[in-house]
């Protein structure tokens, strides 16, 4: 999957529903990937809680990350968005 492709969906997803269980547990794993160093710490246990759709969404956004894709202006302005969405700006 494009990397563009998986973050137009994530943003489009978090924008629709901000305040939604589903948004808030693909934007914490987003936030935990956009930490440099940051060990990429996100409770595996928390796939449990997402939708199939949300869960297929979370496997591509840590493709994205082996990839190298959660870094660059790209990334950058994903999660602004997403930042935005949730704080309901």
């Amino acid at each position: 999957m494009p990397h563009e492709d998986i973050l137009s969906r994530l943003v489009a997803k978090i924008e629709a529903e901000p305040h939604s269980g589903q948004s808030l547990l693909l934007f914490a794993l987003a936030k935990t990937l956009d930490m440099p160093r940051g060990g990429h710490m996100y409770m595996l246990q928390k796939l449990r809680e997402m939708t199939p759709e949300t869960r297929a969404m979370a496997y591509a956004l840590m493709e994205l990350m082996a990839e190298g894709g959660n870094t660059g202006p790209e990334w950058e302005a994903a999660v602004a968005r997403m930042e935005k969405a949730i704080r309901g700006g």
